[in-house]
């Protein structure tokens, strides 16, 4: 695959706005307002993730020409993952959660949360971490 995380972040921003043009159209008369407002939150947390795995998918094709140390790329690989695994298990669950699956992925909700700060905290450590010469 020639950029895993542009891919990644076309689909899940094609999701966003396909299921978010059903919800209110679609599923706006048939959910409570409650389940609505879940869709409405699993929504802006998979886009602001999306737009960031956009943001890491397009630093690497800018920074193509160079050969970053492997670390970079196994740091690019831990953030990215956890913005992905994050957002399905954070939005899923609520998604899930809004459309009348079982209350268990109500655990799964704050699995996902936490799984998304793990990916900022290693972004701001490869950040701030000196490269080594």
């Amino acid at each position: 695959m020639k950029n895993r995380w542009l891919f990644l972040s076309a689909l899940s921003g094609f999701f966003c706005i396909a299921f978010g043009a059903f919800a209110a159209h679609g599923l706006e008369k048939t959910l409570e307002p409650k389940a609505l407002a879940w869709i409405d939150t699993g929504l802006k947390y998979q886009m602001f993730h999306t737009l960031a795995l956009l943001g890491l998918g397009l630093f690497q094709v800018a920074n193509l020409g160079q050969n970053p140390p492997a670390c970079r790329a196994k740091a690019f690989n831990i953030i990215g993952g956890s913005w992905v695994l994050g957002t399905l298990f954070f939005s899923g669950s609520l998604y899930l959660l809004a459309l009348g699956a079982s209350r268990i992925f109500v655990w799964t909700t704050p699995i996902g949360g936490t799984i998304f700060l793990i990916g900022w905290a290693a972004l701001a450590y490869i950040s701030v971490r000196k490269p080594k010469s």
